[in-house]
């Protein structure tokens, strides 16, 4: 025995004891274990030699590992002959070395004294020896375990069982040194379910945690519906984003991780019409995200069209009875996803690492004759953010604080304006737009001009940029530049 979380230590070890098991250990789990009456046997009288080095060196010793390590009775002549008594059970979980280095106020000195050595040492000799010793690394594991002891012992199966975790426990572990140490990455995935199938029928879909992340999916509540999809997943990523990122109240309707329309303001039920009449056609089988409550009256509006997911702050419960007899329908409450970290590309035997997207420290310069009223800076910082969250090229109208048109994913952003304005219709006159990224050509600035634009942003950056301040000047249009872009490929 030698854990650092002692949860649930006392009671599992008192199961052991009464069944007739002996007690080795060290350390602050000795005593623990003493302050609560149990009998403990020292791993210094079993090794024969004291803890050293301000207890770097307890358990790192023949008398422990060739216990651990023995093979039943193939080994027990040569164990005789030495004095080293076999073990049946080995229980160690290890330093908390994320949660060490999570906390600013860790120096780097007592970071690395969270480096532990002896435990995964022990993990892994058990681990190995699974045929012969069973191995915890959790205190989840300690009445399953218990009860398998009481009942006679460890059968194979859950000896191996045991011993994949316990791999699992050290290489995670060894992948946070790892992260620390260098840029080198080892991402250790938790298998959290099996999915129907991938992006198509004919693909294999799995869903996987990075271990010690909480991510907002896993802590979701899923109040309704089948189980979420592969492509569930992916859209309900992209419609939380994006409804966290507008702010509170901000309602978004997702479809291929693409807005087809988005809104902020109001009430939640005007709100989401607002944004469903951003597109309707396109939104037909769409995944909602409610950056607030979904309430009795939005569900009803809901309702009356094919959705596949809704991802909201909280669910009335009122809401789930409006919503019931749509079975199929996935119904979830969330936290907000975590804004930093880092996103991963996936390449032929490789992976791309960027740090996330963000709107910090952005600079906006009006280049125009004219500035943007404040209605219509108020509507390019909500186009802005759609615009970020849209697959380029990605050129966005707005009317207010509601999307009235979505060019995303065109090969050129002459291209995605005209997009744009074509969902946008009449609606395009009074709007504004903002590009993912600077218009290398007056062509997309005349195409939004045309269709009745009043102020545009971009980020600026282009050759061509004062080609582009002149045709703004030409056509009356306020023209804002944001020193930034927010590709999304």
């Amino acid at each position: 025995m030698s854990v650092y979380d002692k949860t649930g230590l006392i009671p599992f070890v008192k199961r052991l004891v009464a069944v007739g098991c002996e007690i080795i250990s060290s350390g602050g789990t000795a005593a623990t274990l003493e302050e609560a009456g149990v009998e403990v046997t020292r791993v210094s009288e079993v090794t024969g030699a004291p803890e050293i080095l301000g207890g770097r060196v307890k358990t790192l010793h023949p008398s422990i590992h060739g216990g651990i390590l023995a093979r039943g009775k193939v080994d027990d002549d040569e164990l005789s002959t030495i004095g080293i008594e076999r073990f049946d059970l080995v229980v160690s979980n290890l330093y908390p070395f994320r949660e060490a280095v999570a906390d600013s106020d860790t120096s780097v000195l007592d970071i690395i004294e969270k480096i532990d050595i002896g435990g995964p040492a022990m993990v892994r000799a058990a681990a190995k020896n699974h045929r012969h010793v069973g191995v915890v690394v959790s205190p989840d594991q300690y009445d399953e375990v218990a009860g398998a002891i009481e009942s006679g012992g460890l059968s194979f199966e859950q000896r191996k069982a045991l011993a994949a975790e316990a791999f699992f426990h050290t290489a995670s572990y060894d992948a946070a040194v790892v992260g620390w140490m260098g840029d080198d990455r080892v991402i250790p995935l938790r298998k959290v379910s099996a999915l129907r199938y991938g992006e198509n029928p004919h693909q294999t879909g799995l869903l996987y945690r990075v271990d010690g992340a909480e991510p907002w999916w896993h802590r979701a509540v899923l109040h309704q519906g089948r189980v979420m999809s592969f492509n569930n997943y992916i859209d309900a990523e992209a419609a939380w984003r994006l409804a966290t990122d507008l702010g509170p109240g901000a309602v978004v309707v997702v479809k291929h991780t693409n807005a087809c329309g988005a809104a902020r303001g109001g009430h939640v039920v005007s709100t989401f019409k607002s944004a469903w009449d951003g597109d309707p056609l396109a939104a037909f089988g769409g995944v909602i995200g409610i950056n607030g409550a979904l309430d009795v009256s939005t569900a009803k509006a809901i309702g009356e069209h094919f959705v596949e997911v809704i991802v909201a702050r909280s669910v009335e419960p009122e809401a789930l009875d409006v919503l019931s007899a749509k079975r199929n329908l996935r119904v979830l409450s969330a936290p907000e996803p975590a804004l930093t970290g880092d996103d991963y590309g996936r390449v032929d035997g490789g992976w791309l690492v960027q740090s996330r997207d963000s709107f910090e420290d952005e600079t906006w310069v009006t280049v125009s004759e004219r500035r943007p009223s404040d209605d219509e800076f108020r509507a390019l910082e909500f186009a802005w953010v759609v615009a970020a969250h849209a697959k380029s090229n990605a050129v966005v109208l707005a009317v207010g604080e509601t999307t009235v048109g979505v060019g995303a994913g065109d090969q050129s952003r002459v291209g995605a304006a005209e997009r744009a304005v074509a969902k946008a219709g009449g609606r395009a006159r009074g709007a504004v737009a903002a590009s993912d990224a600077f218009f290398p050509f007056r062509d997309g600035l005349d195409t939004l001009a045309a269709a009745g634009v009043t102020a545009v942003v971009e980020p600026g950056g282009s050759r061509n940029d004062q080609e582009l301040i002149d045709a703004a000047t030409e056509h009356g249009i306020a023209l804002v530049f944001t020193g930034r872009r927010h590709f999304r490929h």
